[in-house]
């Protein structure tokens, strides 16, 4: 056999097989890390997109409660303490105590019964005075909220929802207290880890 021949057939030596397998484990490690930063960065975008989602879908419901609110003469129809909101609404078939507040860093809903009386209606605002946050009707909104403030439209401008506000006339001749006339206009800011969302809604005309 020519030595040629001899030379040209013979197989690769252990160090190149050596080198050849540290490229391909160099080039598998990249190829799976490029994988493992498109899965983290595809997690990272829906979960993203299904927190927009939800803010949106719990903002609209805010929306909701504040568009329907009654001024009840019974009991303050929109009120702040700086850790609830009170707010009486109109819904189906009568009226109904709604308290959004700030738990821990829950953002959380509760609901009362509907009712069409004024005693029920006292007695469920006193009921929200009360609350726990694990009552029935009670619903988590948001997590991870790390603040809750409230401001009200006032006259010309914005000021502290506890702040006193505008008195309604009693009319002539009727026993009937003054009472705060609801604002025109509610403002909410909401602490979302290192973000601010501050949203502000024009509310209904009230009836005279």
């Amino acid at each position: 056999m020519a030595p040629g021949i001899a030379e040209r057939s013979r197989g690769f030596t252990l160090v190149e097989v050596l080198v050849a397998l540290l490229i391909l484990a160099v080039l598998s490690g990249m190829a799976w890390r490029g994988i493992d930063g498109m899965t983290r960065a595809r997690d990272a975008s829906l979960g993203q997109i299904e927190r927009s989602l939800r803010l949106n879908t719990v903002m609209a419901q805010w929306q909701q409660d504040l568009g329907a609110l009654y001024d009840s003469p019974a009991v303050p129809g929109l009120a702040f303490d700086g850790a609830a909101l009170r707010l009486v609404r109109t819904v189906e078939g009568g009226v109904q105590m709604v308290v959004w507040s700030l738990r821990g860093d829950r953002w959380q809903r509760w609901a009362g019964s509907v009712v069409t009386r004024v005693p029920e209606l006292q007695e469920s605002w006193l009921r929200s005075q009360q609350l726990l946050g694990n009552e029935p009707g009670q619903l988590q909104m948001l997590a991870d909220v790390s603040e809750f403030q409230v401001q009200f439209y006032q006259g010309n401008g914005w000021s502290n929802a506890q702040s006193t506000g505008d008195l309604s006339s009693a009319a002539a001749g009727t026993p009937r207290l003054q009472r705060q006339l609801l604002p025109t206009g509610v403002r909410v800011v909401l602490g979302l880890g290192e973000q601010r969302l501050t949203r502000d809604l024009a509310l209904p005309p009230q009836m005279p």
